[in-house]
Protein backbone atom coordinates (compact mmCIF):
# COMPACT_ATOMS: atom_id res chain seq x y z
CA UNK A 1 0.00 0.00 0.00
CA UNK A 2 1.03 3.28 -1.35
CA UNK A 3 0.26 6.68 1.14
CA UNK A 4 1.84 9.58 -0.19
CA UNK A 5 5.02 8.13 -1.38
CA UNK A 6 5.01 5.91 1.64
CA UNK A 7 5.20 2.34 1.45
CA UNK A 8 3.78 0.59 4.09
CA UNK A 9 3.57 -3.06 4.90
CA UNK A 10 2.95 -5.52 7.82
CA UNK A 11 -0.07 -6.11 9.92
CA UNK A 12 -0.90 -5.00 13.66
CA UNK A 13 1.96 -2.33 14.23
CA UNK A 14 1.23 -1.29 10.50
CA UNK A 15 -2.33 -0.64 10.88
CA UNK A 16 -1.43 1.74 13.55
CA UNK A 17 1.15 3.48 11.21
CA UNK A 18 -1.85 3.64 8.44
CA UNK A 19 -3.90 4.75 10.98
CA UNK A 20 -1.71 7.62 12.07
CA UNK A 21 -0.51 8.53 8.75
CA UNK A 22 -3.86 8.89 7.18
CA UNK A 23 -3.58 11.99 9.69
CA UNK A 24 -3.00 15.17 7.81
CA UNK A 25 -0.30 16.23 10.17
CA UNK A 26 0.79 12.45 10.44
CA UNK A 27 1.98 10.76 13.19
CA UNK A 28 1.52 12.31 16.39
CA UNK A 29 2.18 10.86 19.98
CA UNK A 30 0.04 10.45 22.91
CA UNK A 31 0.69 12.29 26.07
CA UNK A 32 0.70 10.69 29.51
CA UNK A 33 2.58 11.51 33.25
CA UNK A 34 5.51 9.83 33.87
CA UNK A 35 7.74 9.98 37.28
CA UNK A 36 10.83 11.54 37.78
CA UNK A 37 13.90 9.48 37.07
CA UNK A 38 16.18 8.90 39.94
CA UNK A 39 19.65 9.71 39.14
CA UNK A 40 21.86 6.76 39.03
CA UNK A 41 25.13 6.26 40.98
CA UNK A 42 28.49 7.20 39.84
CA UNK A 43 30.08 4.04 37.25
CA UNK A 44 33.18 2.76 37.29
CA UNK A 45 36.34 4.38 35.87
CA UNK A 46 36.72 1.52 33.85
CA UNK A 47 34.23 0.07 31.68
CA UNK A 48 34.25 -2.42 28.64
CA UNK A 49 32.23 0.36 26.47
CA UNK A 50 35.36 2.45 26.67
CA UNK A 51 36.24 4.28 23.50
CA UNK A 52 39.10 6.98 22.50
CA UNK A 53 37.88 10.04 22.79
CA UNK A 54 39.36 11.80 20.22
CA UNK A 55 40.20 15.73 19.99
CA UNK A 56 36.44 16.69 19.83
CA UNK A 57 34.06 13.78 21.02
CA UNK A 58 30.28 14.28 20.40
CA UNK A 59 27.84 11.32 21.96
CA UNK A 60 23.88 11.36 20.47
CA UNK A 61 21.31 8.93 22.35
CA UNK A 62 18.13 8.53 20.78
CA UNK A 63 14.97 6.30 21.18
CA UNK A 64 14.94 4.97 17.70
CA UNK A 65 17.36 4.82 14.90
CA UNK A 66 16.18 7.21 12.76
CA UNK A 67 15.32 9.96 15.03
CA UNK A 68 18.91 11.77 14.40
CA UNK A 69 18.68 11.84 10.95
CA UNK A 70 15.45 13.06 11.04
CA UNK A 71 15.65 15.46 14.03
CA UNK A 72 18.88 16.43 14.01
CA UNK A 73 20.57 17.19 10.63
CA UNK A 74 22.17 18.86 9.20
CA UNK A 75 23.96 19.32 12.41
CA UNK A 76 24.48 15.51 12.56
CA UNK A 77 26.19 15.53 9.24
CA UNK A 78 27.86 18.46 9.43
CA UNK A 79 30.15 16.92 12.73
CA UNK A 80 30.96 14.20 10.67
CA UNK A 81 32.46 16.42 7.65
CA UNK A 82 34.67 18.38 10.15
CA UNK A 83 36.02 15.04 11.35
CA UNK A 84 34.29 14.85 14.98
CA UNK A 85 34.22 11.86 17.17
CA UNK A 86 30.63 10.95 17.15
CA UNK A 87 29.14 7.82 19.57
CA UNK A 88 25.85 7.16 18.73
CA UNK A 89 23.73 5.38 21.04
CA UNK A 90 20.10 4.11 20.84
CA UNK A 91 17.77 2.90 23.08
CA UNK A 92 15.11 1.32 22.02
CA UNK A 93 15.16 -1.19 19.11
CA UNK A 94 12.18 0.36 17.39
CA UNK A 95 10.93 -3.19 16.25
CA UNK A 96 6.88 -1.78 16.51
CA UNK A 97 6.44 -5.16 17.66
CA UNK A 98 7.28 -6.59 14.55
CA UNK A 99 10.31 -8.57 16.28
CA UNK A 100 14.20 -8.40 15.87
CA UNK A 101 14.50 -8.94 11.64
CA UNK A 102 12.50 -5.30 11.43
CA UNK A 103 15.35 -3.73 13.99
CA UNK A 104 17.92 -5.34 12.46
CA UNK A 105 16.64 -3.67 9.01
CA UNK A 106 16.28 -0.38 11.04
CA UNK A 107 20.04 -0.70 11.88
CA UNK A 108 21.38 -1.74 8.64
CA UNK A 109 19.58 1.46 7.29
CA UNK A 110 21.76 4.00 9.93
CA UNK A 111 24.72 2.09 9.44
CA UNK A 112 23.83 2.93 5.74
CA UNK A 113 22.97 6.52 6.66
CA UNK A 114 26.38 6.78 8.71
CA UNK A 115 28.54 5.72 5.61
CA UNK A 116 26.39 8.10 3.62
CA UNK A 117 27.16 10.86 5.91
CA UNK A 118 30.83 10.05 6.38
CA UNK A 119 31.78 9.18 2.20
CA UNK A 120 32.30 5.26 2.82
CA UNK A 121 31.10 2.24 2.51
CA UNK A 122 33.78 0.18 4.54
CA UNK A 123 32.85 -2.82 6.90
CA UNK A 124 31.61 -2.24 10.52
CA UNK A 125 32.51 -4.42 13.06
CA UNK A 126 29.93 -6.14 15.44
CA UNK A 127 30.78 -6.64 18.97
CA UNK A 128 28.46 -7.41 21.98
CA UNK A 129 29.58 -5.47 24.95
CA UNK A 130 28.93 -7.00 28.63
CA UNK A 131 28.93 -3.36 30.92
CA UNK A 132 29.44 -2.97 34.45
CA UNK A 133 26.11 -1.97 34.72
CA UNK A 134 25.29 -6.07 33.67
CA UNK A 135 23.70 -4.67 30.58
CA UNK A 136 24.56 -6.45 27.39
CA UNK A 137 25.14 -4.15 24.51
CA UNK A 138 25.69 -4.56 20.72
CA UNK A 139 28.48 -1.60 19.13
CA UNK A 140 29.55 -1.36 15.57
CA UNK A 141 32.28 0.51 14.51
CA UNK A 142 33.68 0.91 10.62
CA UNK A 143 36.24 -1.07 10.68
CA UNK A 144 38.32 2.23 8.54
CA UNK A 145 37.14 4.84 10.71
CA UNK A 146 36.84 3.99 14.29
CA UNK A 147 35.67 7.68 15.51
CA UNK A 148 32.25 6.71 14.87
CA UNK A 149 30.05 3.90 16.72
CA UNK A 150 26.65 3.09 16.96
CA UNK A 151 25.81 1.23 20.33
CA UNK A 152 22.09 -0.33 20.13
CA UNK A 153 20.60 -1.61 23.75
CA UNK A 154 17.60 -2.74 21.52
CA UNK A 155 14.48 -2.49 24.34
CA UNK A 156 11.29 -2.73 23.25
CA UNK A 157 9.40 0.16 21.25
CA UNK A 158 6.94 1.68 23.63
CA UNK A 159 4.60 2.91 20.14
CA UNK A 160 3.03 5.92 19.32
CA UNK A 161 0.60 5.32 22.19
CA UNK A 162 3.17 4.69 24.69
CA UNK A 163 1.66 1.34 25.71
CA UNK A 164 3.63 -1.02 24.16
CA UNK A 165 2.71 -4.12 21.41
CA UNK A 166 1.44 -7.42 22.37
CA UNK A 167 4.63 -9.24 20.94
CA UNK A 168 6.42 -7.63 24.29
CA UNK A 169 4.10 -7.83 26.34
CA UNK A 170 2.69 -4.45 25.83
CA UNK A 171 5.68 -2.88 27.42
CA UNK A 172 7.92 -0.41 27.16
CA UNK A 173 9.85 2.91 28.56
CA UNK A 174 6.49 4.42 30.02
CA UNK A 175 5.84 1.39 31.89
CA UNK A 176 9.19 0.95 33.29
CA UNK A 177 9.67 4.31 34.08
CA UNK A 178 6.03 4.38 35.81
CA UNK A 179 6.93 0.84 37.85
CA UNK A 180 4.36 -0.54 35.90
CA UNK A 181 6.86 -3.03 34.92
CA UNK A 182 9.48 -3.98 37.09
CA UNK A 183 11.93 -5.20 34.19
CA UNK A 184 12.10 -4.39 30.44
CA UNK A 185 13.80 -7.53 28.52
CA UNK A 186 15.53 -6.37 25.11
CA UNK A 187 14.39 -7.91 22.08
CA UNK A 188 17.64 -9.49 21.29
CA UNK A 189 17.59 -11.96 24.33
CA UNK A 190 20.24 -9.66 26.91
CA UNK A 191 19.96 -9.29 30.25
CA UNK A 192 16.36 -7.67 31.45
CA UNK A 193 16.69 -3.99 32.73
CA UNK A 194 15.10 -2.56 35.78
CA UNK A 195 15.17 1.31 36.14
CA UNK A 196 18.43 1.74 38.20
CA UNK A 197 20.28 -0.78 35.60
CA UNK A 198 18.64 1.24 32.46
CA UNK A 199 20.00 4.76 33.95
CA UNK A 200 23.32 3.08 35.40
CA UNK A 201 24.06 1.92 31.82
CA UNK A 202 23.45 5.52 30.13
CA UNK A 203 25.67 6.94 32.30
CA UNK A 204 28.26 4.33 32.06
CA UNK A 205 28.29 4.78 28.15
CA UNK A 206 28.70 8.61 28.59
CA UNK A 207 31.50 8.13 30.79
CA UNK A 208 33.19 5.65 28.31
CA UNK A 209 32.80 8.07 25.90
CA UNK A 210 33.90 11.31 27.36
CA UNK A 211 31.97 13.54 24.82
CA UNK A 212 32.25 17.53 24.94
CA UNK A 213 28.79 17.64 24.30
CA UNK A 214 25.50 15.69 24.28
CA UNK A 215 22.42 15.76 21.59
CA UNK A 216 19.37 13.76 22.84
CA UNK A 217 15.45 14.15 22.32
CA UNK A 218 13.41 16.50 24.27
CA UNK A 219 12.61 15.09 27.58
CA UNK A 220 9.07 14.48 29.19
CA UNK A 221 9.36 17.47 31.44
CA UNK A 222 9.53 20.40 28.44
CA UNK A 223 6.31 21.82 27.30
CA UNK A 224 7.35 20.37 23.54
CA UNK A 225 7.05 17.07 24.37
CA UNK A 226 3.37 17.03 23.95
CA UNK A 227 2.40 15.16 20.93
CA UNK A 228 6.11 13.85 20.72
CA UNK A 229 6.45 9.97 20.49
CA UNK A 230 6.15 8.91 24.06
CA UNK A 231 9.75 6.70 23.82
CA UNK A 232 11.23 10.58 22.73
CA UNK A 233 10.19 11.90 25.77
CA UNK A 234 11.28 9.04 27.84
CA UNK A 235 14.76 8.96 26.50
CA UNK A 236 15.07 12.82 26.56
CA UNK A 237 14.48 12.29 30.32
CA UNK A 238 16.26 9.44 30.91
CA UNK A 239 19.73 10.86 29.32
CA UNK A 240 18.75 14.78 31.40
CA UNK A 241 19.08 12.59 34.81
CA UNK A 242 21.72 10.53 33.88
CA UNK A 243 24.44 12.85 32.17
CA UNK A 244 24.72 14.82 35.13
CA UNK A 245 26.14 12.48 37.61
CA UNK A 246 29.35 11.87 35.38
CA UNK A 247 29.98 15.67 34.77
CA UNK A 248 27.79 16.29 32.10
CA UNK A 249 26.54 20.38 32.51
CA UNK A 250 23.69 21.81 31.44
CA UNK A 251 25.63 23.70 28.97
CA UNK A 252 26.75 20.78 27.29
CA UNK A 253 23.58 18.74 26.36
CA UNK A 254 21.04 19.70 23.45
CA UNK A 255 17.72 18.59 23.27
CA UNK A 256 16.06 18.16 19.70
CA UNK A 257 12.51 18.55 19.10
CA UNK A 258 10.90 15.91 17.78
CA UNK A 259 7.27 15.61 16.07
CA UNK A 260 6.19 19.00 17.33
CA UNK A 261 9.19 20.75 15.02
CA UNK A 262 6.30 20.36 12.27
CA UNK A 263 4.90 23.42 14.10
CA UNK A 264 7.77 25.91 13.75
CA UNK A 265 9.39 27.73 11.00
CA UNK A 266 10.53 26.07 8.26
CA UNK A 267 14.77 26.21 8.33
CA UNK A 268 16.33 23.43 6.46
CA UNK A 269 16.09 24.48 2.76
CA UNK A 270 18.40 24.72 -0.61
CA UNK A 271 21.40 22.35 -0.74
CA UNK A 272 21.05 21.28 3.39
CA UNK A 273 17.49 20.27 2.76
CA UNK A 274 19.05 18.18 -0.43
CA UNK A 275 21.37 16.61 1.26
CA UNK A 276 19.24 15.63 4.84
CA UNK A 277 16.75 13.98 2.30
CA UNK A 278 19.58 11.92 1.00
CA UNK A 279 20.39 10.40 4.28
CA UNK A 280 16.91 9.97 4.87
CA UNK A 281 16.16 8.41 1.83
CA UNK A 282 19.51 6.16 2.11
CA UNK A 283 18.42 4.84 5.74
CA UNK A 284 14.75 3.96 4.51
CA UNK A 285 16.21 1.72 1.95
CA UNK A 286 16.63 -0.47 4.48
CA UNK A 287 13.41 0.56 6.92
CA UNK A 288 10.54 -1.26 4.55
CA UNK A 289 8.25 0.50 6.77
CA UNK A 290 9.31 4.24 5.00
CA UNK A 291 10.91 3.10 1.82
CA UNK A 292 11.24 6.54 -0.43
CA UNK A 293 12.57 5.77 -3.72
CA UNK A 294 12.78 9.74 -4.99
CA UNK A 295 13.52 12.75 -3.03
CA UNK A 296 10.22 14.35 -3.57
CA UNK A 297 8.36 10.73 -2.18
CA UNK A 298 10.22 11.23 1.24
CA UNK A 299 9.67 14.72 1.28
CA UNK A 300 5.81 13.61 0.69
CA UNK A 301 5.65 11.48 3.55
CA UNK A 302 2.74 13.09 6.28
CA UNK A 303 5.14 14.34 9.45
CA UNK A 304 8.59 13.23 7.45
CA UNK A 305 8.05 15.73 5.33
CA UNK A 306 7.28 18.52 8.11
CA UNK A 307 10.39 17.17 10.13
CA UNK A 308 12.94 17.33 7.23
CA UNK A 309 12.52 20.78 6.29
CA UNK A 310 13.10 21.56 10.32
CA UNK A 311 15.87 21.62 13.26
CA UNK A 312 15.40 22.59 16.62
CA UNK A 313 17.86 22.12 19.06
CA UNK A 314 17.13 23.48 23.00
CA UNK A 315 19.22 24.26 25.41
CA UNK A 316 17.94 23.45 29.20
CA UNK A 317 17.21 26.84 29.23
CA UNK A 318 15.02 26.83 26.38
CA UNK A 319 13.28 23.78 27.47
CA UNK A 320 10.54 25.46 28.62
CA UNK A 321 10.17 22.98 31.58
CA UNK A 322 6.92 22.32 34.10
Amino acid sequence: MIIGGLALVGVGAGALLVRQLRRAGGPVGAWGPLRPIPAPTAPPVRSPAIESPGLDTAMTIWAHADDDIIFANPELSDAIAAGTCVRAVYVTAGDAGKGLEYAREREDGIRAAYDHMRGSAGEWDERELLLASGARVTRFVPTDEPRLSITVLRLPDGGLDGKGFPATGKAGLTQLINGDVGELSPIDGGPAYDLPRLTATLAELVSAAQPRRISTNVPHESAFAHGDHPDHSCVGSLVRASAPVVGIAPAQMSYYLGYPSKDQPVNVVGEELDAKVEVYRTYAADDPVVRCAEASTCLSQPGFGDWLRRTYPKSEAELRLS
